[in-house]
């Protein structure tokens, strides 16, 4: 667990690094391109450039501009907008809260579909219910957020009135962008699902409960569910990171006023503070819900638990 939360803090720093050097990498001058998108002028004049740089720091060598920012950041101090002039946090909190909300939401969506889906092919391996799900499965992972939710905007806020085309302010505006961010987890999870389960049922001790007079139902709630959905808790991580990352189309798309949408926003406006900002707290957020499903996953492995115990 110590190797594991200093490996999770080192992956945090050298993020964070790497999205400070965005700025310095970039073409131009980086203290002129700051300069021109916070007072939104072509071109500054040397005393102009001169004086910024000075007030902020910006010849600093680059280490201590890293070391100074990031002591900023870790007591909640992000820096300030170069496009509204208010404090980053106070846009990157609020807009990681309805994120973390709507990636949750099909996180748990997917979860819950694809232990059914995978579950119910599995026992039924070879017979129409499992090539039936393995080819709807299949289908989905090739379909692009992009061109199914105007799709489906189009069909049930358009055509019949069902639910709203946008926005972040009732349960029913979360319909549409949770089912698409939770389709292509569904496709993954439950081909993991299956795979496990199908394992699971051939394997000695399955088979040994089945000979002590155990039940199939029971046996398949005791002892195969558990075992078969290992492969899928290693993998929850993963896409809870990619759709803290990957909501960017889909808050777009829906006018949500999440972190994806900020990020885009302000790579568009180069309010670089905030690009920077939203981030490094997605990755922050990633890899501590990365890191927790990790020690989940450990805990509930019978083989860990059996290891630990022998120990």
């Amino acid at each position: 667990m110590l190797r594991r939360v200093l490996g999770l803090g080192a992956a945090v720093l050298l993020s964070s690094f790497a999205v400070f050097l965005v700025p310095f990498v970039s073409p131009g001058d980086p203290v002129r391109s700051l300069l021109r998108a916070r007072m939104d002028i072509g071109a500054a004049d040397e005393a102009t450039v001169q004086a910024y740089a000075e007030q902020f720091g910006l010849h600093d060598p680059m280490l201590v501009q890293f070391g100074r920012w990031l002591g900023r950041f870790a007591t909640g101090d992000m820096g300030i907008s170069h496009i509204s002039g208010t404090p980053v946090a106070d846009q990157v909190l609020p807009a990681i809260g309805v994120t973390l909300s709507l990636a949750g939401s099909a996180l748990l969506v997917a979860i819950v579909a694809s232990i059914l889906l995978g579950v119910a092919s599995a026992t039924r391996a070879g017979q129409w219910p499992d090539r039936l799900i393995t080819s709807i499965t299949h289908a989905l992972i090739a379909i692009p957020e992009y061109a199914l939710a105007p799709l489906l905007v189009l069909l049930f806020a358009v055509r019949f009135s069902l639910l709203p085309s946008a926005g972040f302010d009732s349960p029913a505006s979360l319909v549409l962008p949770v089912f698409i961010l939770a389709l292509r987890p569904i496709s993954f999870f439950t081909v993991a699902v299956r795979s496990g389960v199908c394992q699971a049922l051939d394997s000695e001790h399955v088979l040994a409960a089945r000979a002590r007079g155990l039940s199939s139902t029971h046996a398949l709630v005791r002892h195969v569910v558990p075992h078969g959905l290992l492969p899928l808790w290693t993998m929850v991580g993963v896409w809870f990171a990619g759709l803290l990352g990957g909501s960017v189309i889909v808050e777009v798309i829906f006018a949500i006023p999440g972190m994806g949408r900020l990020i885009f926003d302000s790579i568009v406006d180069a309010d670089i503070p905030v690009a920077q900002g939203g981030v490094v707290v997605v990755v922050a957020c990633a890899v501590v819900v990365t890191g927790i499903v990790d020690l989940v996953h450990k805990i509930s492995d019978p083989n860990v638990r059996i290891g630990v115990r022998h120990g």
